[in-house]
């Protein structure tokens, strides 16, 4: 049997024990495991070598005689496995979600996450340490490349004081190929979006309400610092709603802003668009010749554009038209770029 198979029962063994208060019997333990892994069998020797070598490993796990039977339970070790009373389960789960958190590497939230790592690692045993270190070779993160902000922490610092105390934030902003300026912005959140850090924040010399808040992104601040100036939230701003469940870091401040775009899709490219959708949100159309049409939420055409582009040949958009003349504009100037 593969040994991530052996890791999987283990440690549904370790979610099941600790939400029962007397423990389990050995067939107990085997009717669960069966009915919640959705396996058609489990031998009672094979579940007993799953629980001795969680006991080989450091849990504190151990059987007693009870009127039912011989019942496997928790020892008070395994469910308080450290100082700030971590179970076993939810300590295989920070080491595995470690990995979702590399692209924060070099600001202050991965620090404060390697610090906290580094005083679970002090406060339990070796050998328990390795068998949860099992399991993060069964997870592997991929497709999120990760970069530093280690140039930023200062700026990162400041941003997170700036939206605490509602302070006002001058900034040297860069975008790419112009020269640098300095704004002034109202901080509201950092927003973390395919491996980029941005600032959701209000542009202060913009007074129209819908245009105000932006996206910064961190990569392009070369400067932060926090004024003696304060600023009020608007008091209907929803920053779940305005970000949304966006595609990208395009997005508008109200719902209202959102228009529906018609992407075809041929019947090659067609099981892609459902393996990997555009958006959360998405409706599909089916039609004979096994291609689809997609209906696509977003607030502005540049959310669409580039991933019908990446399919080539095998996706279009309809509809609104806007978009559709800017996408072909896009072709176009690839077209021309290629042929000189």
């Amino acid at each position: 049997m593969a040994r991530n198979e052996q890791l999987i029962r283990q440690h549904k063994i370790l979610q099941i024990l600790e939400r029962v208060r007397y423990g389990k019997t050995l067939l107990e333990l085997q009717s669960d495991i069966i009915e919640e892994l959705g396996i058609s069998s489990l031998h009672t020797r094979t579940l007993r070598r799953d629980l001795e070598a969680l006991q080989a490993a450091g849990i504190d796990l151990d059987v007693h005689d009870m009127q039912r039977g011989k019942v496997w339970k928790l020892g008070p070790r395994a469910k308080t496995a450290t100082k700030i009373s971590f179970s076993a389960t939810e300590l295989i789960a920070l080491s595995m979600g470690r990995q979702l958190m590399h692209p924060l590497a070099g600001t202050p939230f991965w620090r404060g996450i390697e610090t906290f790592w580094n005083k679970v690692n002090e406060q339990i045993p070796d050998s328990v340490l390795t068998h949860y270190k099992k399991f993060d070779k069964t997870l592997r993160v991929l497709g999120v490349p990760t970069k530093s902000y280690k140039k930023q922490q200062g700026i990162i610092k400041t941003i997170n004081r700036s939206i605490q105390e509602h302070r006002v934030v001058e900034i040297t902003y860069q975008s790419p190929g112009a020269a640098p300026k300095t704004r002034k912005i109202e901080p509201y959140t950092v927003a973390l979006f395919q491996s980029s850090i941005y600032i959701i924040a209000a542009a202060c010399e913009v007074e129209d309400p819908d245009q105000r808040i932006r996206k910064w992104k961190l990569d392009r601040f070369t400067k932060a610092t926090g004024l003696d100036e304060w600023f009020k939230p608007p008091a209907d701003l929803d920053l779940d709603e305005y970000i949304g469940k966006s595609m990208s870091m395009f997005f508008g401040k109200k719902k209202k802003n959102m228009k529906n775009f018609r992407v075809r899709v041929d019947a090659k490219a067609a099981q892609w668009i459902i393996e990997d959708p555009l958006h959360a949100d998405q409706s599909i159309k089916e039609y004979n010749d096994g291609s689809i049409e997609v209906l696509v939420p977003a607030s502005s055409p540049m959310e669409i554009i580039p991933r019908v582009l990446s399919m080539g040949a095998s996706a279009q958009i309809v509809a609104p038209k806007s978009a559709r003349d800017m996408a072909s504009n896009i072709v176009k100037q690839m077209s021309e770029l290629y042929d000189e």
